[in-house]
């Protein structure tokens, strides 16, 4: 009886779906002048609406069954070009649908057509939606579908009884940012209340420190496989290979995984059925979508692009996230418009192709990861790890505070809501963990602030010509390289970080946010102060010296490594001696430990240049084209957060872990606990939030 049950309900949901798409074709119909659905002649009513259920009925078979055949094909192309083929594709399977209805009754314009299509595929989708809501059951098989399906195939009779967890990273959002988002302004609601709610009934919010090196690449790096040894910034140059390593590049992310994953001697944070969404690094994950490590493989286990065809399979999604895909450009040229218009500062360009890449982080990217965590939770994966970019991207270009970023942690939160939502209807329980890599730091850029970039004034003190047209840093955003895998183009080979022959007389001058990196390719291994000093006598006074310039690292033959501040200022890390001023005293007490550890790596630059901090504001000056930046030291970049249930244990003493390697050992012991513990609390589910 259940199973008829289950099949009558079936069916019944198949016969609304399709007369909520003929009654939709029908006003389309009386609406548009450009689309019919009767004979030369006219026809009855009855004859109308007829032609209408034919019409609809054929075209949600070939959306069911044409679709993702088509999708699947295309994963050859760029996912983003999918994403402005989903509405041709549409439209070109409303036209052939009405061609096959009885004495050509059926006529569309091509650009009527997908009108017609677009509208038909949400009004489906949001009649099937609302009924898969009332039936806990198809609303599980719904979203199970948009997961791969190897966990079936794994020969797993059983779901485990262990709760799973899943860690949501929202990247580059600070403590104290989310601190503001969560409280309640005097009559009104939190920015982000379903976070606000966890933080008040179920979750401890804590804050964690970074390390010197503030960005995704070290901080993901460190949490999923257990060590960021030698990683001392965003970007850096090896003088052995005359490369510079860029930790959003493909080739270079799987090099870093390899490289962490021999020092840690671990297999990795999701190694045990595991799954990574989004990320930088596979955590040692079997299934993987949207990972960049492994976005250059090809062949039969390279899993990275899975995520696109298991969301854009369903027509439904792929109309939905093409129209707020094009809806968030159209947002995005908007806003930088009135703020350009309103004078804001500061400012940088946020032309060219910044709308598209801000859309991909804030919709596609977005969107895809969401669907893929969703459809582990339903198939009882035991740990997820996915990282959602939006807020970092948008705030590189609008501020950590800016309007802008407003909107886009209204988002996360209902992304937030929407897993803690599934997440109670899984197979399994599940324990949800919020955390994020690091922070931002507001502050106009260097170059605009001084009016020269960080590599004129390494040149000027070098008496090297400076070139009248400053280059930037291309940005270090992780939406960026996202979408360049997305495109088919994960390595970019000219950009503004080339192979740089070897030996060369002109130093290598490189930006992370406000962390910058001078080396020079003509000097085998570390540069020394002293010889430095020999070869170019001007340069470290001029860079120490600089307003916009907080302090510099350097080695020292006679005191190792050494951090030169204004007006001959030194603080000596191997003996912690200070001559004058400590350089390092504004950014708190953790920095001389920080910069110590950096300066052991092999890879640490021959000089690593931190902006200045003015402590009023925790502003730096980024040495790339950001004016929400991260990379280095100072301000709120390096105050990351934790957000985890009140059922796990606290994740250090003083409340407060330092650096990524040391989350990791939180998240693995949390892991641990989960497989310990069978018997949990029931999940968070936040009743203000819909399903979708």
């Amino acid at each position: 009886m259940a199973a008829w049950r289950r099949a009558g309900g079936a069916v019944l949901r198949v016969l609304v779906v399709w007369a909520v798409s003929t009654l939709t074709m029908l006003v389309l119909a009386g609406a548009l002048p450009d689309f019919r659905l009767q004979s030369a002649d006219g026809d009855t009513a009855t004859t109308i609406g007829i032609t209408a259920a034919l019409g609809a009925g054929a075209f949600g078979l070939l959306s069911a069954l044409v679709w993702p055949l088509l999708v699947r094909a295309l994963l050859l192309v760029p996912a983003l070009v999918l994403g402005l083929l989903v509405f041709f594709l549409n439209g070109s399977l409303l036209l052939l649908a009405l061609a096959l209805l009885p004495d050509y009754r059926g006529e569309a314009d091509p650009r009527t057509a997908v009108v017609v299509a677009a509208a038909m595929s949400a009004a489906s989708s949001a009649a099937s939606t609302f009924l898969a809501v009332r039936d806990d059951r198809a609303y599980r098989r719904r979203l199970a579908r948009l997961a791969d399906r190897r966990w079936r195939r794994s020969g797993r009779r059983r779901m485990p009884a262990t709760p799973g967890t899943v860690f949501l990273q929202l990247d580059g959002l600070g403590h104290d940012v989310l601190l503001d988002a969560i409280a309640a302004p005097e009559g009104g609601e939190p920015l982000m209340p379903t976070v606000a709610a966890m933080c008040r009934d179920t979750h401890r919010l804590v804050p964690w420190h970074t390390d010197w090196s503030s960005q995704t690449g070290a901080s993901q790096l460190g949490i999923l496989h257990g060590s960021n040894e030698d990683v001392p910034a965003f970007r850096w140059y090896e003088k052995e290979t005359g490369e510079v390593v860029i930790s959003n590049r493909p080739s270079s992310a799987a090099q870093l995984q390899r490289r962490a994953a021999e020092r840690s001697g671990v297999p990795g944070l999701l190694a045990h059925d595991g799954a990574s969404r989004g990320n930088l690094f596979s955590g040692g994950a079997a299934q993987v979508a949207l990972v960049l490590s492994v976005s250059a493989r090809r062949g039969r286990h390279n899993r990275s692009r899975a995520g696109y065809f298991a969301y854009f399979s369903d027509p439904a999604n792929a109309t939905r996230t093409a129209v707020s895909f094009v809806a968030e450009v159209v947002r995005e040229v908007v806003q930088s418009t009135r703020a350009r218009l309103r004078g804001d500062s500061p400012r940088v360009p946020r032309g060219g192709l910044y709308p598209f890449i801000r859309a991909f982080a804030t919709v596609v990217q977005r969107d895809v990861v969401v669907a893929s965590v969703l459809g582990d939770i339903l198939n009882g994966r035991t740990a997820v790890y996915a990282d959602l970019v939006a807020y970092d991207e948008v705030a590189h270009h609008s501020g950590p505070r800016g309007r802008d970023t407003h909107q886009v942690l209204r988002r996360l939160d209902r992304s937030v809501g929407l897993i803690a939502k599934v997440a109670a209807q899984a197979p399994r329980p599940y324990r949800l963990v919020l955390l994020s890599d690091h922070g931002q730091s507001p502050g106009e850029t260097f170059a605009s602030h001084y009016g020269l970039t960080l590599e004129d004034l390494v040149r000027a003190g070098c008496g090297l010509p400076v070139s009248r047209r400053a280059r930037h840093s291309a940005s270090g955003a992780e939406a960026r390289a996202a979408a360049r895998a997305a495109l088919h183009r994960p390595e970019d080979g000219h950009g503004a970080e080339p192979h740089w022959p070897a030996p060369t007389s002109d130093p290598v001058v490189l930006g992370s946010g406000n962390l910058g990196l001078v080396s020079f390719p003509g000097i085998p291994g570390r540069a020394t102060r002293e010889e430095i000093d020999r070869r170019h006598p001007a340069l470290l006074r001029t860079l120490a010296n600089h307003p916009g310039i907080g302090f510099l690292l350097v080695d020292s033959e006679r005191h190792g490594p050494v951090v030169l501040g204004a007006g001959d200022s030194e603080h000596r890390l191997d003996t912690g001696e200070i001559v004058g001023e400590d350089p390092l005293e504004p950014y708190g007490p953790r920095a001389a430990g920080l910069v110590r550890r950096t300066a052991r790596f092999p890879h640490a630059a021959d000089i690593m240049v931190n902006s200045a901090l003015d402590p009023a504001t925790g502003a730096v000056h980024a040495f790339e084209e950001q004016i929400g930046s991260h990379g280095g030291l100072g301000g709120e970049q390096s105050r990351a957060f934790l957000l985890y249930p009140l059922l796990l244990s606290a994740p250090d003493a003083d409340g407060e872990p330092v650096g990524a390697e040391r989350i990791h050992r939180v998240l693995s012991g949390w892991l641990r606990e989960a497989q310990a513990a069978p018997a949990v609390t029931a999940p968070f589910i936040p009743d203000r939030v819909p399903l979708r």
